[in-house]
C-alpha cells in the first residue's frame, strides 16, 4: 500500500491522465451504449452549424432592405432564418435529452460495476486508510464531479465543434476585420489562465474533501440507522454523533468557501476582460463603417461573427480545461479499478481428496504496524480432525483463522495445504474449502432461506433439515411465511427481528450449507442461551461430520468435543494437546482457565 501512496503522490500531466482516463472508458462505454457517441458526433455537427445560419442569413436581410427591398427574397431569408434556428435547437435539444437517458444508463452501469469492486477487494485493502481514501474519491469522481462517463466525453464532441466553428468565423473575420484576432485572442489567453488557475483549485479542494465526505457519511448514516437506535438512546449518543456530523458540515463548508473566496474575484476579472473585448470589438467595427471600409450588412455580419467567435474560442479554451479537470475525477475510479491486489493469487487447482492443513513457523503484522500478532505458529491439521482454538482475548486466535482464509497473507512462513504453498493456488477454488462463521457475523435483509443459500438452489427438503439441526425448526414454524419471511424491517414492514441467538444459527446453517470440507466456528455459541449451547455441543458432531473443523470458544466446555485443543498466548501456541492432557499439565494456562470458568458451575 505504501508503494501505490507514493505513486499517488507522483503528479501526473494533464495529457497523461486524459489518455489513460479514455483509453479505460472509451472501449466500455462503446460496448455498452454506441448510440451515445453516435447522438454526440451529430448533435456536434448542428452545433457547429447553427451560429452561421444568423452569420449568414442576417446580412442578407439587411443588403435587401437597404438595397433592392425584393420581398419574395427577404421572405425566404426570414422564412430561413426562423425555421432553420429554431429546427437546430430543436434537434440539438433532443439530442441532449438523448444524451442524458445514456448518462443515467452509464452511471447505473458504472455504479452496479463499483459496487462489484468494492465487494472484490482483498479483505486487507478494506482496513487501509489510503484504500477507504481511494474508494471514497471514485464514487465522489464518477458521482458528484466528473459528471460521470457522459461527462467526460461530452467536452471532447465540444472541443471538436468549437474548432469548427472557430475555422468557418475565421474564414469570414480574416477577410473584413482581421485585427479582431488580436482583441479576441488577448483576452481568451488571459481568461484561459484564469479558468485554469481556478480548476486546479478546484481538483485540491477534493482531495481534501475525500476525507471529509467519508467521515461525514459515516456519522450521517450511523445517525438514520436504526440498528444504532438503541444504543444511541440508552447511552445519549445523539448530542455526540450530531455534533461529528455538524463538524464535517463545517469543514465542508469551510473548505467550499475557501475555494469561493478565490474564485469569484477571478469570476469578477474575466467578466472585465470580457466587455473590455466586446467595447474593443464595437469601436474597430464602428471606425471601419464610418471609413467607408465596410458596409452595414457586413458590419452586421462581423458582430455576428466575432460573437461566434468569440464565444467557441472562449469555450474551446474551456473545454480543453475542463476535459482535463473532468479527467482527473474520473481517473480515481480508473486509479481504484487498478488497485494493486494486497495478496498474491496463483491458478494452481485443488484435488478433491483429504487435505492437510499445515502453519510452518507463521508470523503476521497487521499492514502498517511492527506488532507481531502470531508469532512463529506451527500447526497441522488434518482431514476430519476437530481443532479447539483458546485463549485470551488478544491471542491471536481470530487472526489464526484469517490467515487460514486467505483475509490477510502472511508476514513470515507459510501455510501449506497438501504440502502446497497456499499462495500457489486458485483464490476462488481454495475459498471454497471454508465455511467459517465470525464473531461479527452479518445476516441480510432477505428472507430466512435467502440468508441460508444466499445465491444458492436449496431443496426444500434439504433446507429443512438444515433447519432442524440448528434448532430453528420450532422458530420458522410459528412464522406465517416460515423460511420465506424477511428478516428485518429495512425493507419489508413485515420483516422479523430475530433474537441474537437465532441469528446465530441461522449463520451456522448457512455455513453448513456451504457444505466445504472445513468448517470454521468462532464463539459459534456467545449468544445463546445454556440450553442451546448445549444442543449445538450435544450435536456438534452431527452438524459437523466427517468435516475438518476449527473451533474458537471463550468456554472451555466446548473443547471437549474437540480431538486437539491449541491454547494461543502472546501470539504463540503455548499448549497443544487433548482436554485430558492440558488439565494435568500444573498451573498450565488452559488448566488454570477451566478451572476459573468451572468453579462459577460448581
Amino acid at each position: 500500500m505504501s508503494d501505490n501512496g507514493k505513486r499517488e503522490k507522483k503528479k501526473e500531466s494533464g495529457f497523461s491522465v486524459v489518455r489513460k482516463t479514455y483509453k479505460y472508458f472509451f472501449p466500455i462505454a462503446w460496448r455498452i451504449h454506441k448510440g451515445f457517441f453516435f447522438a454526440s458526433a451529430i448533435r456536434t455537427v448542428v452545433g457547429a452549424i447553427q451560429p452561421f445560419v444568423a452569420i449568414i442569413v442576417s446580412p442578407l436581410i439587411i443588403s435587401e432592405l437597404l438595397g433592392e427591398r425584393n420581398i419574395a427574397r427577404l421572405i425566404v431569408y426570414a422564412a430561413i432564418l426562423a425555421v432553420a434556428g429554431p429546427l437546430l435547437s430543436f434537434i440539438s435539444s433532443w439530442l441532449s435529452v438523448v444524451n442524458e437517458k445514456y448518462g443515467e444508463k452509464f452511471d447505473n452501469y458504472f455504479e452496479e460495476k463499483m459496487s462489484r469492486m468494492v465487494t472484490e477487494l482483498d479483505f486487507q485493502v478494506t482496513e487501509d486508510k489510503n484504500a477507504l481514501d481511494q474508494v471514497e474519491k471514485a464514487k465522489t469522481g464518477m458521482d458528484w464531479y466528473s459528471g460521470g462517463v457522459a461527462g467526460v466525453f461530452s467536452p471532447m464532441f465540444e472541443i471538436i465543434g468549437e474548432i469548427f466553428t472557430i475555422c468557418g468565423t475565421v474564414a469570414l473575420i480574416a477577410v473584413y476585420a482581421p485585427w479582431l484576432f488580436l482583441v479576441t485572442l488577448i483576452v481568451a489567453a488571459v481568461n484561459a489562465i484564469i479558468q485554469n488557475k481556478q480548476n486546479k483549485i478546484e481538483i485540491e479542494r477534493f482531495g481534501q474533501l475525500s476525507k471529509i465526505n467519508r467521515a461525514f457519511g459515516y456519522y450521517g448514516w450511523q445517525t438514520s440507522d436504526f440498528r444504532y437506535g438503541k444504543d444511541i438512546r440508552l447511552y445519549g449518543a445523539k448530542d455526540l454523533m450530531v455534533e461529528r456530523w455538524n463538524k464535517y458540515t463545517d469543514d465542508s463548508i469551510a473548505i467550499w468557501k475557501e475555494s469561493g473566496d478565490i474564485n469569484h474575484p477571478l469570476d469578477h476579472l474575466k467578466n472585465v476582460f470580457n466587455v473590455s473585448r466586446d467595447i474593443a470589438s464595437y469601436l474597430y467595427l464602428g471606425v471601419l463603417v464610418l471609413s467607408g471600409g465596410i458596409s452595414i450588412a457586413v458590419f452586421t455580419q462581423m458582430i455576428a461573427a466575432s460573437s461566434a467567435f468569440n464565444s467557441s474560442l472562449g469555450s474551446l479554451l474551456y473545454q480543453l480545461q475542463d476535459i482535463v479537470k473532468r479527467c482527473n475525477y474520473a481517473y480515481e475510479f480508473v486509479k481504484f479499478a487498478q488497485f494493486p491486489a494486497a495478496i498474491q493469487k496463483g491458478n494452481r487447482h485443488i484435488v478433491d481428496k483429504p487435505h492437510i492443513i499445515e502453519f510452518k513457523n507463521v508470523s503476521f503484522s497487521y499492514p502498517n504496524t511492527d506488532v507481531k500478532v502470531l508469532d512463529g505458529v506451527s500447526v497441522t491439521l488434518r482431514q476430519g480432525e476437530h481443532l479447539s482454538v483458546v485463549g485470551l482475548n488478544g491471542a491471536g486466535k481470530t487472526t489464526f483463522v484469517k490467515l487460514l482464509c486467505r483475509l490477510y497473507d502472511v508476514s513470515e512462513g507459510e501455510i501449506l495445504l497438501d504440502g502446497v504453498n497456499i499462495k500457489e493456488y486458485d483464490y476462488n477454488e481454495y475459498m471454497n474449502l471454508f465455511a467459517p462463521v465470525f464473531q461479527d457475523f452479518k445476516l441480510f435483509a432477505f428472507s430466512v432461506k435467502e440468508n441460508i443459500v444466499l445465491d444458492g438452489v436449496c431443496a426444500d427438503k434439504e433446507l429443512k433439515e438444515l433447519i432442524e439441526k440448528v434448532g430453528l425448526a420450532d422458530k420458522t414454524a410459528s412464522l406465517e411465511k416460515g423460511a420465506d419471511t424477511v428478516l428485518f424491517k429495512s425493507f419489508d414492514e413485515n420483516g422479523i427481528e430475530p433474537s441474537g441467538g437465532e441469528q446465530q444459527k441461522m449463520a451456522i446453517a448457512r455455513a453448513l450449507y456451504k457444505k466445504s470440507p472445513v468448517v470454521i466456528l468462532d464463539e459459534p455459541t456467545a449468544a445463546l442461551d445454556p440450553v442451546a449451547e448445549y444442543d449445538i455441543y450435544r450435536q456438534f458432531s452431527t452438524l459437523v461430520g466427517g468435516k475438518t473443523a476449527i473451533y474458537i470458544s471463550h468456554r472451555l466446555s466446548s473443547c471437549k468435543f474437540c480431538d486437539r485443543i491449541a491454547v494461543f498466548s502472546e501470539g504463540r501456541i503455548k499448549e497443544y494437546g487433548t482436554h485430558d492432557e492440558l488439565i494435568c499439565i500444573d498451573n498450565g494456562i488452559y488448566a488454570e482457565m477451566f478451572k476459573a470458568q468451572a468453579k462459577y458451575y460448581n
